[in-house]
């Protein structure tokens, strides 16, 4: 690969990571093209790019974003994600189906190294969304057990 394709691919990785929350390392050894293919699509759907790069071309990549991304053997997919447990969930869940393939190798979530044991904690995590959801849903429950209180004790102040 000729120098100024190598830059061109750190630089669209460096791109695609620009506002990325979490980044992860996974080991796609013995996914053959059929689970692959299956895998992008999962993350596809989940919003998270994945790509397949060389790790010094991915670790200059990391580093000119200002990371840290340590050191990386054998082959490497890098996993780009702004929603870290979104992707997270994706990747363990493949595993789990696909005898523990990919391995993940570990990664950044907003620019602290994690481990592919915290990764796996990540994913027992809601999403984004769905905390939201839930935390929307108990602020609506404090809400109308104030607004009953309010009501009762307006109630009490006309009776009395």
């Amino acid at each position: 690969m000729k120098r100024t394709e190598k830059e061109q691919l750190v630089s669209e990785l460096r791109g695609k990571m620009d506002g990325a929350t979490a980044l992860y390392f996974t080991d796609f050894t013995g996914l053959n093209v059929k689970r692959m293919t299956e895998l992008r699509r999962r993350l596809r759907k989940a919003g998270v790019e994945y790509v397949v790069i060389k790790n010094t071309l991915a670790l200059r990549a990391v580093s000119e974003s200002g990371l840290t991304g340590g050191t990386l053997k054998g082959p490497t997919g890098v996993v780009v994600s702004r929603d870290p447990s979104a992707a997270a969930k994706v990747l363990v869940d493949f595993a789990k189906e696909n005898e523990q393939r990919p391995r993940v190798k570990g990664g950044l979530v907003e620019g602290a190294s994690v481990t592919e044991a915290e990764v796996k904690k990540l994913a027992s995590l809601p999403t984004r969304e769905v905390a939201l959801a839930q935390f929307a849903g108990a602020m609506n429950g404090v809400l109308m057990v104030f607004a009953l209180a309010l009501e009762s004790r307006k109630e009490q102040l006309e009776n009395a």
